[in-house]
Order: C-alpha cells, then sequence, then structure tokens
C-alpha cells in the first residue's frame, strides 16, 4: 500500500490530469447527478434559500401579498447559507447547490481541478463572494488549522460541509469528517456521499483495457420515486461520473489512489459520531449505478448528521 503522502501525491496527480478534459467527458451524467443531489435538499434540512423559478406559480396574482413579501425578505443577504464543499474538483456539488445557497466555497487537492472549478463559475456570472475553489488540504495530520485557511469569516461558521463522492479518496476519513465539522457552525450539517461497502477494484482488469477508459457512473437514485429512465439514460452516456472526482481506469492510474472499497452504516455512524456531528444523524440509500463494463454496479448512499 502506498504510504500516506504517496497516496496523496497520487490523487493530485491524477485529478490534474483529468482536470482539463473532465467536465467534457462527463457532462451529461454531471448533470443528471446534480438534479438528484439537489432533490435531496429536504433530507439535509438547512434553511436553503428556494430557488425562484420553483416556486413560481402561473396563476398568482400580480400583486404581492403580505407572505410573498416576508418571504422576499427572508432571502435578502441576512438570510445567508453557506457551504464548505471539500474534495470539490470541478464543482458540481457546489454548482448542485448553488441556487439555493448565498455562498459556495470549494477546497482541492488538484491545483488544476480548482482552476476548472473557477473557471466555470466565472463563466456563469458568478462573482468570487458567491463561488470559489481553493487549492488545499484540511487533512494534514499536524496541522488542524491550515495557514490559508484560517480565516474566521471566510473558512468556518458554514451552514453545510459536503464531500461528494471523494470519501474513499481520503487516508483517514475520521480526520476528514473531524476537521470539516470543526468548521461548521452551531447546527451546521456534515453531508457525505459515497459508496456502500464494494468489491474492491480489480488490477486485472486495468490491464485488460489500456487502450480503454471505463468510466464510473455515479447516478443518485432517491429510492422508489426516482424514474427507470434516469438510471437508463446515465448508463448510455459512457459511464461518467462527477464526484466531485472522476474514477476513469484508463491505463490502471485511478484504482490506486481509491484508499477505502466503501463504507458501511456502521462506519459512517461512528465516524460521525466521533466527528461531533450525531444530533439527528441519518442515512439514505440512494440505490445502484452501474460502475462500466468490468466493474458492475455500486450502491450510494447519503448520510447527514447536525453540530450541536
Amino acid at each position: 500500500m502506498a504510504h500516506k503522502n504517496e497516496k496523496t501525491e497520487l490523487n493530485r496527480a491524477f485529478f490534474d490530469d483529468e482536470a482539463e478534459g473532465y467536465d467534457a467527458k462527463h457532462e451529461k451524467t454531471a448533470e443528471e447527478i446534480m438534479r438528484r443531489v439537489a432533490a435531496r435538499r429536504d433530507f439535509i434540512g438547512i434553511g436553503w434559500i428556494e430557488d425562484e423559478d420553483e416556486d413560481e406559480d402561473d396563476d398568482e396574482d400580480d400583486d404581492e401579498d403580505a407572505e410573498v413579501q416576508n418571504y422576499k425578505a427572508e432571502k435578502s443577504p441576512s438570510h445567508s447559507v453557506r457551504v464548505l464543499d471539500y474534495a470539490c474538483g470541478t464543482g458540481n456539488m457546489s454548482r448542485a447547490f448553488a441556487p439555493y445557497t448565498t455562498q459556495c466555497v470549494g477546497i482541492d487537492l488538484s491545483e488544476k481541478m480548482v482552476q476548472v472549478y473557477n473557471t466555470r463559475a466565472r463563466n456563469q456570472g458568478l462573482d468570487p463572494e458567491e463561488m470559489s475553489a481553493y487549492h488545499g488540504n484540511l487533512c494534514i495530520p499536524k496541522d488542524p488549522t491550515p495557514a490559508a485557511f484560517q480565516d474566521p469569516v471566510q473558512f468556518f461558521n458554514f451552514d453545510m460541509a459536503i464531500v461528494g463522492l471523494g470519501f474513499h479518496h481520503f487516508d483517514d476519513p475520521q480526520l476528514a469528517a473531524s476537521r470539516l465539522v470543526a468548521r461548521l457552525k452551531p447546527g451546521g450539517v456534515l453531508v457525505i456521499l459515497d459508496f456502500l461497502p464494494h468489491t474492491p477494484f480489480s488490477a486485472a482488469h486495468d490491464g485488460q483495457d489500456n487502450d480503454h477508459q471505463d468510466h464510473h457512473s455515479h447516478a443518485h437514485s432517491h429510492g422508489q420515486d426516482e424514474s427507470q429512465g434516469s438510471d437508463k439514460e446515465l448508463e448510455k452516456h459512457g459511464h461518467g461520473h462527477d464526484h466531485s472526482h472522476s474514477h476513469s481506469h484508463g491505463h490502471g492510474h485511478a484504482a490506486h489512489t481509491v484508499t477505502h472499497h466503501g463504507f458501511s452504516e456502521e462506519q459512517i455512524t461512528r465516524i460521525f459520531t466521533t466527528a461531533g456531528a450525531a444530533k439527528d444523524f441519518a442515512i439514505d440509500k440512494l440505490g445502484q449505478v452501474t460502475m462500466g463494463r468490468h466493474m458492475g454496479k455500486r450502491e450510494l448512499f447519503m448520510a447527514r448528521g447536525t453540530k450541536p
């Protein structure tokens, strides 16, 4: 097994290489992932700013009554909703929640992923104050508060901290969870989106397909209410995924960036409890996703817990 520092470097190098073409390869799947993740806002349960487009009523009167005025007042700058997107990649988790927040802050080990994140945010017309990512690592064991992330206004007191399909890359998921909870405000929510336990990726599969990349398709099904068509749509579009991080298995590199082959409910419960986010803890199983020709299917979960 790679030394911890070596594993970190493998992740950084792999995702630096992926960054430039990442979004183009995984666009259709990423869109589906963002739609499904955003649909879990009630499960996460923070005071979201609701998207005006979703709340329009074609039959409503032009005159605004007091209730509507009160609703708009809640959306004023005094009602802030701040999200920390850790292992943010190119920013799909941030973009999923952007319509319902006032600020998304991404942090990623890959400097090139961060560059793509910020370029996309600016191209969407979002100001740096609304959505920005930073190159860095919050999980250095002997450095609980890295100098670059000490600003109490910019990098603490988040309403939500999320890791979207990056947890299985971490050397120490417990440390990561604890570091993220430390940056939540009281009442803030930690959210982990990842796999339930599965068979380890086979090195033999990497050797079989040196001229072909198997892209892992990570759809986020929401129980029985999700249509089967969505899963089939994901399988049809090349098995890409947001991961915030991709798991392309071309040339056998990505398997070496994976540290954990999924997480059991018991493991995740213990991680949240030890990290200090056991209040209102819940796990939602999001259904199976097709991982590629050789990798079979994986079961996704979303876990949430509140910092007291």
